[in-house]
């Protein structure tokens, strides 16, 4: 399967680079970046350290997706957005893995995946996923006794809070619960703001240092339960989207998610 980065120059760029070059049945089919980037016109393989592939950092995505199977997309909302539109044209497998997108970049997304695979989960990894899944289970059986609070920790260069799995893993304790996230959800505590309602879904965002990414889903009552995922290497979201980029190819058009292609959604978790 060809399958092209866009964003190849950034630390997730090149983490896919790498795990595309060691994953059999792949091949680096390019790399983009903005027009104007140093990196354009450098070899993907380079720059990401490996030895050279022998395929140059491009800014033509209309090229690029006309020549690949699939891309991977860890960019900006604005920036996918645009990628899912040509996605469509070429009616591609599109991995997304950015973060931070708006009601109406949504509606975009949905749109365009009338006419391509694309997945899309704010975040890649498995054992994130199996997170969000257990996450929904123990809100389903847990009573509103319990409050549940979601607290992350990300490096310092993070733009968006909180994070997409922050939020990810929000929707999946509103679904155990059966209640609209965005009337629940609480991301800002403040001076004087009165006693916790009951039912909130609470939100805690750390950023510092060079945190990869840590999250930890807190349901706190009379006892406490704590569910955490801690990654180390940005190599396991490469993993993941490379995984992801396989299992949609061949699939109709549509918007999926990590759990499809976990088949978590099979398992009923």
């Amino acid at each position: 399967m060809r399958i092209a980065v866009l964003g190849a120059a950034g630390r997730m760029g090149q983490a896919l680079t790498r795990t595309l070059a060691e994953t059999p049945g792949c091949t680096v089919a390019g790399g983009l970046e903005a027009e104007g980037s140093p990196a354009i016109g450098q070899d993907i393989g380079t720059l990401a350290g490996l030895d050279p592939l022998g395929v140059a950092i491009t800014d033509d995505a209309l090229h690029l997706f006309a020549h690949a199977d699939g891309v991977l997309d860890f960019t900006s909302p604005a920036a996918t957005v645009a990628f899912a539109g040509l996605a469509a044209q070429a009616r591609i497998v599109h991995v997304i893995g950015t973060t931070g997108f708006s009601e109406d970049d949504l509606i975009k997304l949905e749109a365009a995946a009338r006419h391509a695979v694309i997945v899309k989960a704010g975040n890649m990894s498995m054992g994130v996923n199996l997170l969000a899944a257990l996450t929904a289970r123990v809100a389903a059986t847990l009573g509103p006794e319990f409050d549940i609070e979601i607290l992350e920790m990300h490096h310092r260069h993070k733009r968006d809070a909180p994070s997409g799995t922050s939020l990810m893993l929000g929707a999946a304790a509103a679904k155990g619960r059966e209640v609209s996230l965005a009337e629940h959800s609480v991301r800002t505590r403040d001076g004087e703001t009165g006693p916790r309602r009951t039912g909130d879904i609470g939100f805690a965002a750390l950023r510092g240092g060079d945190v990869v990414g840590e999250h930890r889903v807190i349901f706190a009552g009379r006892e406490r339960i704590e569910l955490a995922h801690i990654a180390s290497d940005r190599g396991i979201f490469a993993r993941g989207a490379v995984t992801a980029a396989l299992w949609g190819r061949g699939k109709s058009p549509g918007l999926y998610s990590m759990a499809d292609v976990l088949g978590l959604q099979v398992l009923g978790l």
